[in-house]
């Protein structure tokens, strides 16, 4: 697990299987039933990935600044699951995760999480193309993200850009 989303506060750790609508190939060859279930399933995912909290910690308050996806948690292991140790605010409303219980929220609203027992918490977390949007929303949003990771998109050599197409198809198959 990667501390790359630490800034949110101590003992906040994740495992990528989808970022930017890309599937990251060790990371789903190390959880392939998950992946082809979450594949297989349709849900119109930018990201997925599994995220732990160590116990005791908490996530400060924070907005993710993103109103274009709405975020989805799966509760996978929950200590003490139904005694409201494990929980998340997101504007003022506070709910405790359950073990295999989702919930879905919009994180552009500030939102912190506090895990108050003694154990690691751990959640499959979707981040999921705003029902609002449109196709061609989606689509523009998802050539942005395709042009991160592949600048070639956007050349000027035709030979060049149907390259990088052929790739941004290939990683999101």
């Amino acid at each position: 697990l990667k501390e790359d989303a630490s800034s949110y506060g101590e003992g906040w750790k994740t495992l990528v299987l989808m970022n930017r609508g890309r599937w990251d190939p060790v990371n789903v060859n190390l959880f392939p039933k998950t992946a082809k279930a979450v594949h297989d399933s349709g849900i119109p995912a930018t990201e997925v990935f599994f995220a732990s909290m160590s116990g005791p910690s908490s996530i400060k308050k924070h907005s993710d600044f993103t109103n274009f996806v709405l975020t989805s948690h799966l509760a996978v292991d929950i200590p003490y699951s139904g005694e409201n140790k494990c929980r998340i605010t997101v504007g003022d409303e506070t709910r405790e995760w359950i073990n295999g219980k989702v919930m879905v929220f919009d994180t552009s609203l500030i939102h912190d999480a506090v895990n108050e027992s003694d154990k690691m918490r751990y959640i499959l977390m979707f981040r999921l193309w705003h029902p609002d949007l449109t196709k061609t929303e989606r689509d523009a949003l998802q050539f942005t993200f395709d042009c991160l990771e592949i600048p070639a998109l956007v050349s000027d050599i035709p030979e060049e850009r149907f390259m990088a197409e052929e790739i941004a198809k290939s990683v999101r198959a």
